[in-house]
């Protein structure tokens, strides 16, 4: 990367980047839009990135997205929860977000609609359906996505379901990373012929600023981008 670009530079880079991927998989400029991820940095950064047009931001903490929230009120910023989430912090999303990509059990969707009702608010959600064996990573088991999107579909009103959301393995091997995006857009399709009323599936949030070359060539609607536009992260602060 070159330490001399701005916030704005990157941003553009990486959508001509997308849009001439996008073509390359015989996709149409747009069809890819791109969620810069915010999570660890401050809120000057996030302030370029909002001159230079982004208007929603992936946040990994409840926590980081209320305090930022709090900050940037006058901004009309789109805070999109991308990370695990629990479900005592359920509160702070449904407040605050307007978005969550990470949904993936019921006691979370049953918590977030709860505190929904109060707050009087509705919430775009993405199904996160686990893809890779990683111990490490969140998500719903596939051979459960059915039952949980009929779940969804009865009992959670507010938690307006737009698609699915996966990450790859942290595997050398692009090939693996590749069978992870596939695999969710596979599924994607499969639910989509059961046709559960009040389900839209047209959205996969899948690819990083390290793969998200091959999510865009298996499918994918929208691109998680962090280090890419706001450079390396520093977790020793927090």
């Amino acid at each position: 990367m070159n330490t001399d670009s701005t916030i704005a530079t990157r941003i553009a880079r990486l959508r001509k980047q997308i849009d001439l991927l996008s073509a390359q998989a015989g996709r149409p400029a747009g069809s890819v839009s791109l969620l810069p991820v915010s999570k660890t940095f401050g809120i000057d950064a996030l302030r370029e990135a909002l001159a230079a047009g982004v208007s929603r931001f992936g946040e990994n903490r409840a926590q980081e997205i209320r305090d930022k929230a709090g900050a940037l009120a006058d901004a009309g910023v789109q805070w999109v929860m991308i990370g695990h989430l629990q479900t005592n912090k359920a509160r702070d999303v449904a407040r605050h977000a307007s978005e969550i990509q990470s949904l993936d059990r019921h006691e979370l969707a049953l918590a977030l609609e709860r505190r929904l009702q109060l707050e009087d608010r509705s919430l775009s959600a993405l199904v996160q359906v686990k893809t890779s064996a990683e111990p490490s990573k969140f998500g719903l088991d596939p051979a459960e996505l059915e039952d949980f999107l009929r779940f969804l579909a009865k009992e959670t009103p507010r938690l307006h379901v737009q698609g699915l959301m996966t990450m790859a393995v942290n595997d050398p091997d692009r090939e693996a990373v590749r069978g992870c995006f596939r695999r969710l857009r596979e599924l994607r399709d499969a639910m989509r012929e059961k046709a559960i009323p009040g389900i839209s599936l047209d959205r996969l949030s899948m690819g990083m600023s390290s793969d998200y070359d091959l999510a865009i060539e298996e499918g994918s609607t929208e691109v998680r981008i962090g280090s890419a536009i706001f450079g390396e992260r520093d977790y020793t602060s927090g």
